[in-house]
């Protein structure tokens, strides 16, 4: 197997790629036997995962160092080849849909392929090209600009994710100093933010226009793939979290206030210590992470051993945080050489090792369905991904000792406690996208309200006194990459959060039975829409009511029953 210094990256000829594809698609259309057909789907197949992997080579390089002169120039290459290559996809999908084969295709490789071909159709036309270079474009000037930043802190500089220990700092005061020299920063770039969003909102506003639509929401619903819920169905989601866990969340806070001797409710900074002793830190050095992470996946199972061995002998995580680099950490595949690979910013806090887990989630998953055809099978839809990666970090609670030490304890709550406050917060950024895209004409200022409107609904735990303007007065959004570059994602991360605190349930209970559903659930990579690969699973729906409220009453028992004698 290839390690990842050694994989190729040559710009490919845009002309000879169109001639590839047009050849294909004509190949389809003329097919006279399914066995014509089928090889000729193949071979498109094939010549598709070439284009991924040399796009992801650029986009894996260029965030490792966003000063890199030639990834830069890539970076722009196909920030303007791929909406042009969006067109022959669109094309051969169309003959795809339209195949006298189709039925031959549906009996071999099921028919969701069929179904997401349908949904993208509805999400492209040669007139919204411009658009879609101008959207590239923006999101590049957004991710160079989060990852320029050097922000002075006590004699030194630091990129944002060097200055995320500082944030949750035990002091009081130097805490305090490091939200505000953060929030400065922002504070200082603000036009530059306010400027890019209001131009991504109103390009993507004219594309849904151009489709026919009234605005960005549906086209951006069909963008994300949604395939077996509606807007409708995420909106009752988000009523359940205010009904059912922003309660929960509420009480986690008003006991971290007493703990710390402070008053209800509390600053950004002051919400950001758990404990008056500190937050759970990693024990040890990246190396020893990983090593830990080895020893994790090695004593979890046969396959995840292998998988994470393979990880770390073929270079296929890079996660420390260096200047130049992108903020953010992600999981990506690289198909050709049928490997994922995994980018983060260790920065010395709890987490380090979530990147261990949670990335290395998703990364396990598109091991296991690496060989999968079609390739949009490898991976399901986001908000199914997500699972994978978020459930992952509750396996590892056995192997936390080795992560964490002394603060293991601590980081049992944090964790717990950290997963269930985490959703009424990304819910919020489901709804605050939504009244964007519904009112894309609000001044930056109007956003700003919304967004402090939509606090006290979500997180009235938060005192919004302008001790740190940029959080306070609304601002805070802006440092949400989702918002920035994936409109509408975020809420995926709120319906995976659910069904992993089921795992969790079901991992207090039994083990292995757990480690069952998890492999029943991961093992379908793809093939199936969100719901069906929970049934399949013998997993809920988080849309149900039920789901919730269970779940909710279940970890606010544990959390109430856990003892924290000693832990200050």
């Amino acid at each position: 197997m290839m390690k990842f210094s050694q994989m190729d990256y040559e710009r490919p000829d845009l002309e000879a790629l169109k001639a590839q594809l047009t050849e294909l698609i004509e190949r389809l259309k003329g097919a006279e036997d399914y066995e014509t057909a089928k090889k000729t789907f193949l071979d498109e197949e094939v010549l598709e995962k070439h284009i991924m992997t040399l796009q992801t080579l650029v986009e894996i390089r260029h965030t490792i160092d966003t000063r890199d002169a030639f990834y830069d120039e890539e970076e722009e290459f196909w920030n303007e080849a791929a909406p042009v290559l969006e067109q022959y996809s669109q094309a051969w999908s169309s003959v795809m849909l339209e195949s006298r084969f189709r039925p031959d295709f549906e009996a071999e490789y099921g028919n969701l392929m069929f179904l997401n071909a349908e949904i993208a159709r509805k999400t492209f036309s040669p007139e919204i090209i411009p658009d879609l270079q101008k959207e590239n474009e923006l999101k590049t000037a957004y991710e160079k600009l989060i990852a320029s930043a050097q922000i002075p802190f006590e004699g030194n500089t630091y990129t944002l994710s060097q200055l995320s220990p500082f944030k949750n700092d035990a002091d009081d005061a130097r805490r305090l100093a490091a939200w505000k020299a953060e929030g400065q920063w922002y504070k200082d770039n603000q036009e530059k933010l306010d400027d890019l969003y209001d131009q991504l909102v109103h390009v993507r506003d004219a594309m849904g226009r151009k489709l026919g639509y009234d605005g960005y929401t549906e086209l951006g619903y069909y963008r994300m793939q949604r395939n077996c819920y509606t807007k409708e169905d995420i909106e009752k989601f988000r009523s359940a979290v205010v009904k059912y866990l922003v309660p929960v969340a509420d009480e986690i806070y008003r006991e971290q206030a007493k703990r710390l001797g402070k008053s209800y409710p509390m600053s950004f900074a002051d919400n950001a210590l758990e404990f008056r002793s500190g937050n759970p830190k990693p024990c040890g050095t990246p190396d020893e992470i990983l090593e830990q992470g080895r020893k994790f996946y090695e004593e979890l199972s046969p396959e995840t051993g292998e998988f994470f061995n393979m990880m770390l002998n073929n270079e296929l995580m890079d996660v420390l945080s260096t200047k130049g680099k992108a903020g953010g950490g992600y999981c990506t595949s690289i198909p050709d050489y049928e490997v994922p690979f995994i980018f983060a910013n260790f920065n010395g806090t709890q987490h380090d090792v979530e990147v261990v887990t949670h990335e290395a989630g998703h990364a396990f998953a598109a091991w296991m369905n690496r060989t999968r055809v079609p390739l949009a099978y490898v991976w399901p839809g986001m908000e199914a991904c997500e699972v994978h990666s978020m459930s992952m970090e509750f396996f590892a609670w056995p192997w936390a000792e080795g992560f964490f030490g002394e603060d293991t304890r601590k980081f049992y709550y944090s964790h717990l406690s950290g997963a269930l406050t985490f959703i009424p917060y990304g819910t919020m950024v489901d709804h605050f996208q939504h009244i964007v895209y519904e009112k894309p004409d609000m001044t930056p200022k109007e956003r700003h309200g919304v967004w402090k409107e939509l606090l006290g609904i979500y997180m009235p735990w938060m005192k919004l006194d302008g001790e740190i303007p940029f959080y306070s007065e609304g601002e805070g959004w802006q440092r949400q990459q989702h918002i920035y570059a994936s409109p509408f994602y975020y809420i995926d991360y709120c319906l995976a959060q659910t069904v992993a605190l089921q795992l969790w349930t079901k991992l207090q209970k039994d083990r292995r039975d757990a480690w069952e559903h998890y492999m029943a659930y991961t093992k379908q990579g793809g093939s199936r829409v969100f719901t069906e690969l929970l049934e399949h699973a013998g997993l809920e729906s988080p849309f149900g009511e039920a789901c919730l409220r269970e779940v909710c009453e279940t970890a606010k028992q544990w959390l109430e029953a856990f003892d924290l004698k000693g832990i200050c």
